[in-house]
């Protein structure tokens, strides 16, 4: 069994990991803390969770962790940088959910997430916890930096097209949605009830911080490859929808197969039939990304529909198809899950 901590356990990422990891068979969860809940038990607090879990937060100190194999960060930016030295010493593997280690150059993080960054000796050893894309580096990884939601959605959308040299990689527009859950569970008025039903909002126009991270990626596998990212808020609680445009340069005729074929053995991947538009309600709860690839030869363009659940593969559920293969299990252990409809 996996020894496991949790960094964070109150919010939504966090309630998410413990309930897919009470149900893991290899899974054994042992602390699960926060400041604020300390001494609360967990399922006290999340109610879902009565007779899964037997846990009570604990403060979130180092000491805390000493019996894991592997603790992961469900918590804000910045707090896994400053405590991710002292338990890698210690022999003990990290995932971390937040931002702190996805960006390889330190004063771009820098610059987007307005402070130092507290070990970026550390960020060299980190891999981008995307299987479809580094499976055979996380294997090893001690350190993990799971992607972000949206890059989740939109780097999966074009890698086929990138590996394959059929867009212009310069030429690339991501339309993205998502519900409010990716706003954490912090109360804000900007994400309040009345604020969000029956409406729909950009946001983040002139630049979010999961741009750099979506650049970063896409560059390392073409490097002339660049976007604009415009992401919105929907009235839905979760999921995102992400419609990616980009300039063809090859056959239309091959668009289907080349994606049947890109994605043929990835488990948590569906390529959906010619002509199919995925909904978010179809991968609720589920470690799934479900694309459509259309072509629009009037205008030239590739057009790829992408949806997921912001929770599951866009966090949690990600994260620990990332601890299955750092352990070497099979990657979809624990992660076996239809979308819930309605």
């Amino acid at each position: 069994m996996i020894k496991i901590g949790i960094v964070g356990g109150t919010g939504y990422t966090g309630v998410e990991l413990v309930r897919l990891l009470a149900r893991h068979p290899e899974a054994s969860l042992r602390v699960i803390t926060s400041r604020a809940q300390a001494g609360t038990p967990v399922a006290g607090l999340f109610p879902s969770l009565r007779g899964s879990v037997e846990l009570d937060f604990s403060a979130p100190t180092i000491d805390a962790y000493a019996d894991c194999d592997l603790v992961f960060f469900a918590t804000p930016n910045g707090t896994a940088m400053t405590q991710a030295e002292a338990l890698l010493a210690a022999g003990i593997r990290v995932i971390d959910l937040a931002a702190d280690f996805r960006l390889r150059h330190v004063p771009t993080w820098e610059q987007w997430y307005g402070t130092a960054h507290a070990c970026p000796a550390l960020v060299e050893d980190a891999v981008y916890g995307l299987p479809e894309l580094n499976r055979d580096s996380i294997r090893n990884a001690r350190l993990v930096a799971n992607p972000g939601c949206y890059p989740t959605s939109v780097i999966l959308a074009l890698l086929p097209l990138l590996k394959h040299g059929l867009i212009e990689p310069k030429s690339i527009v991501a339309d993205c949605k998502s519900g409010v859950s990716g706003a954490g569970r912090k109360a804000e008025l900007g994400t309040a009830f009345g604020e969000v039903t029956e409406s729909v909002k950009a946001y983040g126009v002139s630049g979010h911080r999961h741009l750099p991270e979506i650049r970063e990626v896409l560059q390392s596998v073409d490097a002339a490859a660049d976007l604009v990212f415009v992401p919105h808020l929907m009235p839905m609680i979760r999921g995102i929808h992400a419609t990616v445009y980009a300039d063809a340069l090859g056959d239309g005729a091959v668009l289907q197969s080349t994606y049947e074929s890109f994605y043929r053995d990835e488990p948590f991947v569906d390529v959906m039939p010619a002509g199919s538009h995925p909904e978010t309600r179809s991968v609720r709860g589920a470690n799934t990304v479900r694309i459509a690839a259309h072509h629009l030869p009037q205008a030239n363009k590739f057009i790829v529909l992408a949806v997921e659940d912001n929770l599951v593969k866009g966090a949690a559920g990600q994260a620990i198809q990332n601890m299955n293969l750092m352990f070497g299990l099979d990657e979809t252990l624990g992660l076996e899950i239809s979308g819930m409809i309605p």
